[in-house]
């Protein structure tokens, strides 16, 4: 499980599991570096994980924090929120040429789930060792997005399909 930092979303409450069920990480926006790929490499291949889901939340910070640098880039960051924030511009920057830029809940909204399809891709063409357990043992890598209103967890349809 590779899911945000977000307090409001303990991933062993939202799937009804118990401490030391699943692999967790935890990082803000649910971001893919070098260390996240590497965990779940590692979760992957020591632990034979069959499923990696990465799982967004609706209100997250991470995402808005991006969307109001998009809008309006701060004068002082710190370099290390602006890395996080930079990793999520991609994936949300196109949206705000769209009609969503007038629509600040459908927007945010959008932002999470391309989020989580931009980090999910990460993941699956990131990586030649998931790529391998992608192609050899059947690992899947798909994405999910909490809702903090209704505590629903939805599987987004086109990551199950590309697998």
């Amino acid at each position: 499980m590779l899911g945000c930092s977000d307090s409001r979303v303990p991933a062993e409450m939202v799937f009804d599991q118990g401490l030391g069920d699943l692999f967790v990480i935890r990082v803000a926006g649910n971001v893919v570096a070098p260390s996240q790929v590497g965990s779940v490499e590692f979760a992957a291949a020591k632990f034979g994980t069959p499923l990696v889901v990465v799982l967004g939340h609706s209100r997250c910070g991470a995402i808005e924090a991006t969307l109001d640098e998009l809008r309006q880039p701060a004068v002082r960051q710190s370099r290390n929120l602006r890395s996080i924030v930079n990793r999520v511009r991609p994936s949300v920057e196109a949206l705000l040429a769209t009609e969503l830029r007038d629509d600040p809940e459908a927007l945010a909204r959008e932002a999470v789930r391309a989020n989580v399809r931009a980090s999910v891709d990460h993941l699956r063409h990131g990586s030649e060792i998931l790529e391998d357990l992608v192609a050899s043992r059947g690992l899947r890598i798909v994405g999910a997005e909490y809702s903090l209103e209704t505590g629903l967890v939805d599987f987004h349809d086109d990551a199950l399909e590309a697998d």
